[in-house]
């Protein structure tokens, strides 16, 4: 067995949360020192709506989007509002979406199957040829494996779907500020992903005539009153820059991942992004390597934040192809905006040294 002092915990476990950026929480507490509800028609009211609508106009300038913009408390509201009140008879979402996106498209969901790590195109034409308009739910990139649902923001699928008089939604919660927005007909972005403030996220809508109003706040589409300290923290977070003022680059976040082999297997299902990846380590169970990183100071996880505490085999592993052997010895690991490559070479040793006790013991 082999010991090391960390002076502290290293975090590698981003695609379930980033920390916030200084930039947003100094924008959150501004926001609360100044708070008054927006939707009051006083003074202070009046105020409060001018700071929601300037960060709503940031937000999506930072994000390059020219259509609506619909606040959230989250990821998960957005899908809900998104797939749950879009004008359209079916819904169809590819195997490897998040549990929100089935939660939200509801047990009627059609489901597409997977082939070479993308959307089986023949299958989506097969169902975009059935009856009824559907609205049709393909994420950009998949926070287990870091696989690149959608290879572009011109995706042909996506011209695909509308040609076939489809709606297309994408969940952009792993690839917002890291990839331009897919030029789809909404959008999911989530906060907490890009190092904004938890409990805030956004529906990016092209037009509001895709979607049925239910009355009450953000034009008739989300009733509740508006969360301004999350909104400002969330613009400030967008505005704070993308992957490009990350500690590491992409130059040194894929060497790291090939140290990775020397103490098993790298899940590469398609097309790979360079900050989320899969990893099988030799004879030893996500379980285990779990407890072991721990110990050890580093935080990384078994799959989504949502399903990694269940016993129950990942069913986006299982959608990709990958056997229920291989998916039982696999763990992820995330970067951020505050990953250092001194983390990523850490990180590296202590997986090799677990991988080679493993194969001795």
């Amino acid at each position: 067995m082999w010991s090391r002092s960390l002076p502290e915990r290293i975090y590698l476990d981003h695609a379930a949360t980033t920390p916030m950026r200084p930039e947003a929480i100094a924008a959150v507490e501004e926001g609360m020192r100044r708070w008054a509800n927006p939707s009051s028609p006083h003074a202070e009211g009046r105020a409060a709506r001018a700071a929601l609508e300037d960060a709503r106009a940031r937000i999506k300038a930072a994000l390059g989007w020219d259509g609506e913009l619909i606040f959230t408390s989250g990821a998960s509201e957005a899908l809900a509002i998104g797939l749950g009140r879009a004008k359209a008879e079916r819904r169809l979402v590819s195997a490897v979406e998040h549990d929100s996106v089935f939660r939200a498209a509801g047990p009627g969901a059609e489901v597409l199957p997977i082939r070479d790590g993308v959307v089986d195109r023949d299958v989506l034409a097969d169902r975009l040829a059935a009856a009824g308009r559907p609205v049709v739910a393909i994420q950009y990139l998949n926070s287990e494996t870091g696989t690149n649902l959608l290879w572009n923001a011109a995706d042909p699928i996506i011209a695909q779907v509308r040609e076939a008089g489809g709606v297309f939604l994408s969940d952009c919660a792993q690839s917002a500020c890291k990839y331009p927005l897919p030029d789809a007909d909404m959008v999911v972005v989530s906060a907490h992903k890009l190092g904004g403030p938890p409990g805030i996220g956004a529906l990016l809508v092209r037009d509001f005539g895709l979607l049925d109003p239910v009355g009450g706040q953000e034009f008739g589409y989300r009733a509740g009153t508006e969360n301004l300290p999350g909104a400002l923290g969330f613009a400030a977070a967008v505005e704070a820059g993308g992957i490009e003022s990350w500690n590491t680059t992409a130059e040194q976040r894929f060497p790291f991942k090939d140290l990775l082999y020397g103490g098993g297997e790298v899940i590469q299902p398609g097309l790979q992004c360079s900050h989320i990846f899969a990893v099988a380590m030799d004879r030893l169970r996500a379980a285990a390597q779990l407890i072991r990183f721990d110990a050890l100071g580093f935080a990384i996880s078994a799959g989504s934040a949502c399903s990694s505490g269940t016993l129950k085999r990942s069913r986006t592993l299982e959608a990709f192809g990958i056997d229920e052997e291989l998916a039982g010895r696999t763990v992820r690991i995330s970067m951020g905006w505050s990953t250092t490559p001194a983390d990523l070479n850490a990180f590296a040793d202590a997986w090799l040294r677990i991988a080679d006790e493993a194969r001795a013991a």
